[in-house]
């Protein structure tokens, strides 16, 4: 009888060398203008004219250094490489630093604010990069970007990262990651990605300032960010950490629970790392309890008075398997296990486009396709969904080996 465990790695492998990275490199190399093309709908049409995010290009660079990392194999170094040459040409910023938010389909600025979350996805990307290939020049890339973040973004009388400044690094009003964020001084967000970043980067460069940087954003979000309970984010705050959202994030929860232990466990300090396995395993419990339908999928979001958003995206779902997976390895308790196979249960039955290929961006709550919802956009990346699969792949075939 096949080993379950061995099963499942199979399906994680072709799901993400098949349907995933073989979709990316299909379908969303900018021919004419360079990069990648901003906008695809949902039926594969490119849409003419879309801006090109730094988020969609740093999330393709992460996503293929990674797949480098993991396969070595040259196609996914030439894309990667295509990602990390636009980034450089067309998102970095010569006159000020760091780089833009948003640049038009032809490559030139269009949004040239500093947001830190696009920042900190850049460290996050070249870092990773600088793993798979070794490469000085990429290092010293991420290590300039994290002290410009440093240096701006950073807040040295509250502590946390601000959300955004103009282009040159002054304070700004507009600090919303998009039309459906808060305009807010701080959000979880912001600082959920960061700390994945500077994990990333701590791997790779083992700095001072860096491991004393990332320990206190832990300490900060364990502080502030993370409920009493320890059951859930706040979302938005102001600049000293005041509450200004009651809502509740269901995939956010179960993604800053694992990415906050593998923050505890680069950095290496113990009591840190206790402290925050026990979070983490509250988060998954919450999330479990009151976050995941009768079908094995992860409602978006809640308030006080329950579920205010009963469609279910794509991004949520992936979190769900490695996060909940992650609440198995800490406790053995199997409630967890079966509850990160359930999500990728679901997400086979309902986010994997096994037609046109990728992922679909969610189901409403009747579990129907949202066709109108983009395959391809300034958020639509291949990250969540390769990362749980790279995540996956690691943890099971550790199992696998006998680790």
């Amino acid at each position: 009888m096949t080993n379950p465990s061995v099963l499942w790695l199979s399906q994680l492998e072709k799901e993400l060398q098949d349907n995933i990275l073989g979709f990316w490199m299909k379908h969303t190399i900018d021919e004419e203008h360079g990069g990648f093309i901003g906008e695809i709908d949902n039926k594969l049409n490119i849409i003419a004219g879309a801006e090109k995010s730094l988020v969609l290009n740093a999330r393709i660079l992460w996503t293929f250094a990674s797949a480098y990392r993991l396969y070595q194999l040259p196609e996914y170094l030439t894309i990667a490489e295509r990602a990390y040459a636009y980034l450089l040409k067309h998102f970095a910023d010569k006159e000020y630093g760091g780089l833009f938010w948003m640049v038009d389909a032809t490559g030139s600025p269009s949004q040239p604010k500093k947001q830190i979350y696009g920042q900190a996805f850049a460290v996050y990307a070249l870092a990773e990069f600088y793993h798979a290939t070794e490469r000085p020049e990429v290092l010293e890339e991420a290590i300039q970007l994290f002290h410009i973040i440093e240096k701006y973004g950073y807040d040295p009388i509250y502590k946390g990262y601000i959300e955004a400044l103009s282009r040159d690094w002054q304070m700004t009003d507009d600090l919303s990651l998009s039309t459906k964020d808060m305009n807010e001084k701080k959000s979880m967000n912001t600082h959920l990605h960061v700390l994945e970043a500077y994990t990333g980067l701590y791997r790779v460069w083992k700095s001072t300032e860096l491991r004393d940087k990332l320990g206190e954003l832990i300490d900060t979000m364990l502080e502030h960010i993370i409920d009493e309970r320890g059951q859930h984010f706040h979302l938005f705050l102001d600049e000293e950490w005041n509450i200004k959202s009651d809502r509740i994030s269901y995939g956010h929860d179960i993604e800053g629970s694992w990415l906050l232990v593998e923050a505890a466990e680069t950095l290496g300090d113990k009591e840190l790392l206790k402290r925050v396995r026990t979070v983490a395993i509250s988060m998954a419990e919450a999330v479990l309890a009151d976050g995941v339908a009768n079908d094995g999928g992860i409602w978006n979001e809640a308030d006080h008075n329950g579920l205010i958003n009963k469609e279910k995206d794509w991004w949520p779902q992936a979190e769900a398997v490695v996060g909940f997976y992650n609440a198995y390895q800490l406790t053995g308790e199997t409630k967890f296990a079966d509850a990160a196979k359930a999500a990728w249960s679901f997400i086979d039955t309902y986010m994997v486009d096994h037609k046109l290929g990728e992922w679909n961006w969610g189901v409403d709550e009747h579990l129907r396709p949202m066709a109108h919802e983009p395959k391809v956009s300034a958020w639509k990346c291949p990250y969540h969904n390769s990362r749980a699969c790279f995540e996956m792949i690691h943890r099971l075939s550790l199992i696998t080996k006998g680790n």
